[in-house]
């Protein structure tokens, strides 16, 4: 028999995602949407300039022409998928936390977007999306006149 260490803090981490992911979820499915089969998740960043929306996702080892992206006025899916390498009868796994299969993310937009005029870069294994903000959302600098 051997003695493990457990660490009650190392399940903080997957608890955060699973509640992220239930938020995320409620607030960005419609009724009589089909629900995806869950699968993985890339992790994300999304955060806005003065002048566009940006969406980005780590994507490693996954051919971009296999990623599809849609993007509306209320929300942003990127959806793809991985291939899984063929099981080796001869490894002993330690541990496996490579993640294959199909994915879907559906962010929401907060602030009004030319969803027509997005555009997406992929390099480094990192997606990035720029969503240009539609021009009444834009900030506009006002002079001020002295008299």
């Amino acid at each position: 028999m051997s003695i493990m260490r457990w660490d009650p803090f190392s399940e903080v981490g997957t608890l955060q995602r699973s509640m992220d992911r239930l938020l995320e979820e409620f607030f960005t499915k419609r009724p009589g949407r089909e629900a995806a089969p869950m699968g993985w998740e890339p992790s994300v960043e999304m955060f806005e300039t003065g002048d566009e929306v940006v969406v980005r996702a780590e994507l490693p080892n996954i051919d971009p022409k296999q990623v599809d992206i849609t993007v509306t006025n209320e929300a942003i899916t990127i959806k793809g998928i991985t291939k899984h390498e063929e099981e080796h009868k001869d490894r002993n796994y330690y541990r496996r936390e490579l993640r294959y299969g199909a994915f879907v993310r559906t962010l929401p937009l907060l602030t009004e977007v030319k969803s027509s005029e997005a555009k997406a870069s992929y390099k480094d294994g990192v997606l990035e999306v720029k969503i240009p903000k539609s021009e009444r959302v834009k900030p506009t600098s006002v002079k001020v006149e002295v008299k």
